[in-house]
């Protein structure tokens, strides 16, 4: 009797979406469909929301994720094939990313701890500009930051809300973060930094009561906060399968010349 192939037994989850719904019965007729917690290997059927969604849930299980593109926007998904699955995840190649951890207290002293796999991001809460003071390692880089927010992104992140800020590209590999400014009033030309992933950022907010802010994980909100530290989450990794010749440093490289 021959041992199971690595990504024999396939857990799919799948978006709202007719499309997404139709390509999940065609894959779970032809492949069957396991528990996650049994299976060698998810496989999302969406968009970049929906890997989202699946990397959060499934963050410590060290299981893989194979995304295929059945949704709205899909940098981080795979074209969707219905054919030859198990030979694509066999020859998939693997990438380990490893998320943020935010810590942030209110001004009610209450700490809200969430982890983000794009972007930890703090916004102003009401019409006006938000104050903040930027410590990296414990050293004041920014007195006062005036603007609308400024976030922190991931490699896996940069291409996303990131991008849109103006922010830096970053290869999936690289050991970066970056820290970058939203709509910045002053300084002005201040257009963030990048970090070493091993840095701990601590942005503080002047004036909270009189300028609220709140804090983002990813999807996870955490309003009136006074004090959020930023950083790279070591102890979790997470492997996402791309198709050769479709990886995320492929991907990255190419959105920075337009494609």
């Amino acid at each position: 009797m021959t041992s199971p192939q690595p990504y024999d037994r396939i857990a799919f989850v799948a978006g709202t979406s007719p499309e997404a719904q139709q390509a999940l019965t065609e894959l779970v007729n032809t492949y069957g469909n396991h528990d996650p917690a049994d299976a060698d290997v998810l496989v999302a059927l969406g968009g970049d929301g929906l890997m989202l969604q699946t990397l959060h849930r499934n963050m410590r299980s060290g299981k893989p994720i194979y995304g295929m593109h059945r949704g709205t926007v899909g940098f981080l998904m795979n074209e969707y094939s219905r054919h030859d699955l198990h030979a694509r995840l066999t020859a998939a190649t693997d990438t380990v990313i490893h998320p943020l951890l935010m810590r942030a207290t209110d001004i009610h002293g209450e700490v809200h701890i969430h982890h983000a796999i794009n972007e930890v991001a703090l916004f102003r809460q009401t019409h006006q500009a938000a104050r903040l003071r930027i410590l990296i390692d414990e050293r004041e880089r920014m007195a006062e930051l005036v603007a609308d927010g400024v976030m922190v992104a991931t490699p896996a992140g940069s291409t996303a809300y990131n991008l849109s800020a103006q922010g830096p590209i970053l290869p999936i590999n690289a050991a970066l973060l970056a820290l970058t400014p939203i709509s910045p009033f002053r300084p002005r030309r201040w257009h963030g930094a990048l970090l070493p992933n091993t840095a701990i950022v601590v942005i503080e907010v002047l004036e909270g009561e009189k300028r609220p802010v709140a804090a983002v994980a990813d999807h996870d909100e955490a309003r009136n906060v006074r004090r959020v530290e930023v950083l790279s989450d070591k102890t979790i990794s997470m492997r996402m399968l791309f198709d050769p010749g479709h990886s995320l440093e492929e991907r990255i490289l190419s959105e920075q010349f337009g494609h």
